[in-house]
């Protein structure tokens, strides 16, 4: 009896065993071509619609294509893309002549394999002081 048992036991086993690995190379099978290559160029991210949130990105690797979901944010600077990441400094002070202040940035990750520059400047309109004052305006009032 207990030798009956043993032979049941070790033909359950090995149907298990098998039913994981058959599992295990249709989930290789599964991913297809996709999966095969390794140097994938891919490319910008673009809106459906207008010039910021979801869209897609295409990617190619030899003759196969792929299309994958995206966002671009809608504050992103166009100037420099949204697939480059920059470490920024302090704003400067206000330039009375152009009335802008400007900041460089330093690239700190590049997405998608994008070509970004190394150092980039950015300027902005100085904000009007108008603002402080209306703000103390208000706190007399109470």
């Amino acid at each position: 009896m207990h030798h009956r048992g043993f032979l049941l036991l070790a033909l359950l086993t090995l149907l298990a065993l098998t039913s994981a690995v058959a599992k295990k190379k249709d989930k290789v099978k599964k991913g297809g071509p996709g999966t095969e290559c390794a140097e994938w160029a891919w490319g910008p991210c673009t809106p459906s619609s207008k010039d910021c949130g979801v869209g897609f990105r295409e990617g190619t690797c030899g003759a196969q294509t792929q299309r994958t979901r995206c966002r671009v944010p809608c504050n992103w600077k166009k100037e420099f893309g949204a697939d480059c990441k920059y470490k920024f400094e302090s704003w400067g002070a206000c330039d009375g002549g152009t009335g802008t202040k400007a900041r460089q940035g330093t690239l700190k990750k590049a997405r998608y394999n994008a070509q970004c520059q190394e150092t980039i400047r950015v300027t902005k309109p100085c904000t009007p002081k108008t603002k402080a004052k209306a703000k103390a305006k208000k706190g007399k009032g109470k």
